[in-house]
């Protein structure tokens, strides 16, 4: 199953600031020989994942993470229903009842990807707490990638908080990269995936990729 979305015009941004625009440099529908389309667009957009280039001069980006890098055999998917905007607590005592701590990839569903048409998802979007990162290092040495349905890591309410917490978890000494706007739609925590992988836009020297993301499913 994709668990990530299709770019297109109406693919929200934070605080709105940007879109994806595409257009057609020849269309067959007006004679050309064949379609060109050109596409202008950031690269934080749709489901897209963070790299510590995109807070730090010397971060790592794409060039730096070999193949098998996006590969994750051990998911970790946790539901929470949250009242507040930043995710602290709520998350964290749940993370605490886990013994297993061998999961390579934590993907949080908040359920706010069921509005991503209305404004809130871009406006008043969840975000997470710098300590989450703490508490990941200490107990799961293995998580590489925090994924989320919320549109950023920083809820557009509190964005010095969400600063401090993009420095945290892309922190080059130990990055878990962000990997945000996923379409956790059709995701439980009973979902029993086998794999997942996420295939990012090998662009050069970027601060964020959009990424494709496909969960297979045992069975």
């Amino acid at each position: 199953m994709f668990l990530s979305y299709l770019l297109d015009k109406n693919s929200p941004s934070y605080g709105n600031r940007n879109k994806f625009e595409i257009s057609k440099k020849s269309d067959i529908s007006k004679g050309d020989v064949a379609n060109d389309s050109h596409m202008s667009t950031t690269v934080h957009i749709g489901t897209h994942i963070d790299m510590p280039y995109h807070f730090y001069r010397e971060g790592q980006t794409i060039e730096d993470y070999e193949s098998a890098f996006w590969f994750f055999k051990k998911p970790l998917i946790i539901e929470i229903r949250q009242q507040d905007l930043i995710i602290r607590d709520n998350l964290i005592e749940r993370l605490k009842t886990i013994k297993d701590d061998k999961y390579d990839i934590l993907i949080v569903k908040t359920g706010i990807c069921d509005r991503r048409d209305c404004e809130d998802f871009w406006n008043r979007n969840y975000g997470f707490h710098p300590d989450i990162y703490d508490l990941l290092c200490n107990q799961f040495k293995s998580i590489r990638v925090l994924g989320f349905d919320s549109i950023s890591v920083s809820s557009l309410q509190d964005r010095m908080l969400g600063r401090e917490s993009h420095l945290r978890f892309l922190n080059p000494q130990r990055p878990i990269l962000l990997l945000e706007d996923m379409d956790l739609t059709a995701v439980t925590e009973e979902t029993n995936f086998k794999e997942i992988i996420v295939a990012p836009l090998r662009i050069a020297s970027c601060d964020g990729l959009p990424c494709t993301v496909i969960g297979k499913l045992n069975g």
